[in-house]
């Protein structure tokens, strides 16, 4: 690995424009840049969330005999709300190649109460590796996908006119010029091939005509009809199983579809649409399932990557018995054998999540870390503090990200034909009143800009169409200005900031 250290790509510059590689196969400093693009701050939770993905490439390298026992190093990341806990796991999605879920802890139960079992996040992570290796599947033949789906195109536009019922047989020249032209088959026997009549070939010319004229989208308000399959039954819909009853690898309203006979119903749709329904139906028949299906399984277990986020909200004072908190524990309990490594049954197959990567996050307001038991605690290892955002952070948010706040807002001010302006001294005066709010108040972190951008922007908003000025500059006494009011009464500042 120390020999490919100097070829570590400079992480600012536009890279990022080209096609993202595999995350695992991104170096640490690579991943730590992406992230840098929309995260402020919290190096150390980016550092150690790199280091975990990289870890996976690092593993598929090692030897047969030792792979099997390595096994990922699950984070914990501990911090306030707003610090930028859940917009990593949002980001680490976005980087290509990885099966990737996002599950909230508070949504599961314990077994026997109602609501969703632990196992279901499994699945959930089977489903979105299906996506997406066959949307890298469709990807790979979507090029063939459309010249099959053009051919079927041309057909209907302009089809084959009626064949003659019987033919007089050719005489004396015809036929010796039919005969003079052989084509040799696979058993290597040359049969005369008969050259295309006048008829046929003006069929030829219209049908190129047309394919150009396609092409150019001359044709877009035409109308063919099609046939297509029906997307299901109505009824079908209704038919679900109770609810907290997580299906393992039987779905009720796939197998009935399954029993029952294909039904096809034509349409008459413009021709860009009839194209998008003849692409979509020759990309399944292009892309292999089987081989998706076991591409999936195979991501999964040695690629996925599970974010538990607001794991803090299942955690309690232990050894407190009864209330309306009592599935707590349970919950934990039943996260346990996942976390650690064990078979989970999918309606694909059965899935090991022994390599499956665990990054769980969570505030901790009120209960702490060492609340949990001690059992899913040893399973989360790597230990990361996210700290709380200054005010000058608060100056980087709106400026840094290629998403900023700023950005935003400018972007909706342009749909109406104006311009919006900050200056320096006015994007630190917002950020010294969001670090006010949050200090007087609840900390809510980051999340506070929206609400003093939201109070700043509201009369823009509203008056923006009939606006007499079109560029709008916000200064530090504009802001001011704006949210005096608001920030000098108590109750105004509770409730709208």
């Amino acid at each position: 690995m120390t020999d490919a250290a100097p070829k570590l790509p400079v992480p600012s510059g536009p890279e990022p424009v080209a096609p993202m590689p595999w995350l695992e196969e991104m170096p640490p400093r690579l991943i730590v840049a992406e992230l840098d693009r929309y995260i402020v701050g919290q190096e150390a939770a980016k550092k150690a969330v790199a280091i975990a993905v990289r870890n996976r490439w690092r593993r598929a390298q090692a030897p047969d005999d030792i792979r099997d026992e390595i096994t990922p190093y699950n984070i914990i990341m501990i911090g306030p709300t707003g610090v930028g806990k859940t917009e990593v796991a949002r980001r680490l999605a976005r980087l290509s190649g990885a099966p990737f879920i996002k599950v909230e802890a508070s949504k599961f139960t314990e077994v026997g109460y109602v609501g969703r079992d632990a196992e279901s996040m499994v699945r959930d992570l089977v489903d979105s590796a299906l996506n997406l290796v066959r949307t890298e599947r469709e990807d790979e033949v979507y090029p063939q996908a459309e010249q099959r789906a053009d051919e079927r195109l041309l057909d209907l536009l302009l089809p084959a006119g009626p064949q003659p019922m019987d033919k007089p047989a050719p005489s004396g020249s015809e036929a010796a010029e039919a005969s003079s032209v052989f084509v040799v088959s696979s058993s290597g026997q040359a049969k005369p091939e008969r050259p295309p009549s006048a008829e046929e070939e003006r069929r030829q010319r219209a049908r190129e005509k047309l394919r150009q004229m396609l092409a150019d989208g001359r044709l877009d308000d035409r109308e063919v009809e099609v046939e297509v399959a029906q997307q299901g039954y109505p009824m079908m819909e209704l038919i679900q199983p109770p609810q907290g009853i997580e299906g393992t690898d039987i779905n009720f309203t796939e197998m009935l579809q399954d029993m029952l006979p294909k039904r096809k119903k034509r349409r008459t749709v413009k021709v860009p649409e009839a194209r998008r329904v003849l692409i979509d139906e020759e990309l399944k028949k292009l892309v292999d399932m089987d081989d998706v299906v076991n591409e999936s399984l195979d991501r999964v277990e040695n690629h996925g990557i599970i974010f538990i986020d607001e794991i803090d909200k299942i955690a309690g004072e232990r050894g407190q018995a009864g209330g309306p908190d009592v599935s707590r524990e349970g919950v934990q309990r039943d996260l346990l054998p996942i976390v650690e490594g064990s078979t989970v049954q999918t309606r694909y197959g059965y899935v090991r999540s022994d390599h499956i990567l665990f990054i769980a996050a969570g505030a901790f307001h009120v209960s702490k870390p060492s609340d949990l038991i001690p059992e899913l605690q040893g399973r989360f290892p790597i230990r990361v503090e996210l700290q709380s955002l200054t005010e000058q952070d608060f100056v980087r948010i709106m400026t840094e990200p290629e998403n900023a706040l700023t950005k935003q807002y400018q972007a909706l001010v342009a749909a109406e034909g104006a311009e919006l302006a900050f200056t320096e001294d006015g994007i630190a005066e917002v950020a010294r009143v969001a670090f006010m709010a949050n200090d007087r108040m609840e900390n809510i972190g980051a999340r506070r800009l929206h609400t003093v951008m939201a109070a700043l922007m509201e009369d823009v908003l509203y008056e923006l169409p009939d606006y007499p000025e079109k560029r709008i500059v916000f200064n530090a006494e504009n802001v001011r200005d704006r949210l005096v009011k608001i920030i000098s009464d108590d109750d105004l500042r509770r409730y709208i900031l």
